[in-house]
């Protein structure tokens, strides 16, 4: 098996950019580069390809593509859709890429392109005015799920077997019953996660405990397993990533009180079956993760952090605010307010 190392002193490579990188004296040699997008909306949805190519999406019917390192974002939402605010989005590659739009009753839709987003297909429109539909995430190209908010006492899903082209619902009868008042958080694109070819992990808050969902059967069944963190009306887990099968990150804590103390973070090194408070975690609440190696970058609205040791201490190193992270093939992009979207140029995995 190889074994994948961050390499972080010297690593990061500024690109020639006109922003400005909000380094922090915590983390002097880490700085997100800046790369205007040119739009004001919220960007929660996040998509990494490569250190070239990335996907963003969000309000006021917003999705952009980048294939310049972030020299560039042009505008390819589907027409037609500006009143719709794009969570989420789960790109393949340069062309291929799949998004999900929330809310209530029709609002809630998936749109994918082949073709960079010169054009867009209408693969999914929810019908049913009670599910709310926050996240997705693919096993692979062709495989995927779509949670919705718990519909008669559960979490609703939606899986594809061709890529997001088609969808159709999974049975309730594997999924745990739902909490009172328990949801999940379309703050980053990812309240839903996969690792490997069958597991996947819900996380929920909202209820009386922050929870995160899991199941090995790619979507079938489900059990549920309760986190340290904080639960409640705005509180709970908001994002949830496994570096494999085995080993995860939740984070989250209270969006309305963004400062206050409390875990934000919880570690799994058993599929999620357990959960634990590590040594060290971020100050406040965050709303992104995102795994290089056994590396975890957070973001949230009140900056970035980063474990070298897979999420058991922390440092921040930016003080910026953003909503969602993403990393693929040695690149990581982070996106959030006010069109804000970042690169970290230069970084690099080697190992044995």
């Amino acid at each position: 098996m190889r074994r994948a190392l961050l390499v972080v002193l010297g690593a990061i490579v500024p690109l020639a950019f006109t922003g400005v990188a909000h380094a922090a004296p915590g983390c002097p040699d880490l700085a997100w580069t800046e790369t205007p997008t040119g739009t004001d909306a919220q960007l929660r949805g996040l998509s990494a390809v490569d250190s070239r190519t990335a996907w963003v999406s969000g309000s006021k019917g917003t999705i952009l593509r980048t294939t310049d390192r972030g020299r560039t974002w042009k505008p390819v939402a589907p027409a037609g859709t500006e009143a719709l605010d794009f969570r989420d989005i789960e790109a393949f590659d340069a062309d291929r890429a799949v998004a999900l739009s929330i809310g209530p009753g029709d609002a809630s839709r998936i749109y994918r392109t082949d073709d960079g987003g010169k054009s867009w297909r209408l693969s999914f429109q929810n019908s049913d005015p009670a599910a709310f539909y926050d996240c997705v995430a693919f096993f692979d190209h062709r495989r995927g799920l779509a949670m919705s908010d718990p519909v008669d006492g559960k979490f609703r899903l939606q899986s594809t077997s061709d890529g997001g082209r088609t969808w159709k619902t999974v049975p309730a009868d594997g999924m745990v019953p739902a909490l009172d008042g328990e949801s999940g958080f379309a703050a980053s694109g990812q309240c839903l996660t996969t690792a490997g070819p069958h597991d996947a992990w819900i996380a929920t808050g909202g209820g009386a405990r922050a929870r995160v969902l899991h199941s090995g059967d790619g979507g079938k069944t489900w059990e549920a397993a309760d986190t340290p963190l904080p639960s409640g009306a705005s509180a709970g887990v908001f994002s949830v990533t496994f570096r494999d099968p085995r080993h995860g990150v939740a984070i989250g804590g209270d969006y309305a009180a963004p400062n206050a103390p409390g875990p934000a973070v919880a570690l799994s090194a058993d599929k999620g079956r357990t959960w634990r408070t590590p040594q060290e975690a971020p100050v406040g609440y965050r709303s992104g993760l995102a795994w290089l190696g056994n590396t975890v970058i957070a973001v949230g609205p009140g900056g970035s952090d980063l474990s070298a040791d897979g999420g058991r201490h922390w440092k921040a190193f930016d003080t910026g605010s953003l909503d969602s992270v993403d990393c693929a093939r040695g690149a990581c992009w982070a996106s959030g307010a006010k069109g804000r979207a970042a690169r970290l140029g230069g970084v690099k995995l080697e190992g044995p």
